[in-house]
């Protein structure tokens, strides 16, 4: 996982060039679960936030996925299949919330898994 550093935000934060990538990375994700839990309690009165959330938090993934598909991504193969697995179950998941058929909750339950493994307090993903 090193595509996210964008050239808008490499300018937008001096310090990210200079911060460890997995910091980056979970400061990515803890945006995003922090979108999707202050917009789900709110879907009724403003539904086009959680919208707004749920796209956040799938752009990540798919940004996520995109990196882990490159050959000289250098994670183990198995890793890079488990969270290219991530990103399609949380494509498919977000669209069962949208339908109104499920909640974020294990969208949330996802990205904190992941970040608990970025910062190394995780076991398997």
């Amino acid at each position: 996982m090193n595509a996210l550093i964008h050239p808008k935000t490499g300018y937008a934060r001096p310090d990210a060039t200079l911060r460890p990538m997995r910091s980056i990375e979970y400061e990515a994700l803890a945006r995003v679960t922090r979108k999707l839990s202050a917009a789900w309690p709110r879907r009724k009165d403003d539904f086009p936030a959680l919208i707004a959330a749920l796209n956040d938090n799938l752009t990540l993934w798919s940004t996520l996925a995109a990196d882990v598909a490159l050959p000289e991504n250098g994670l183990p193969a198995p890793l890079r299949a488990q969270l290219f697995y991530l990103y399609e179950f949380t494509d498919h998941h977000s669209r069962t919330v949208r339908d109104g058929k499920a909640t974020v909750d294990v969208l949330i339950d996802v990205n904190t898994a992941v970040m608990r493994g970025l910062r190394g307090q995780g076991g398997e993903l």
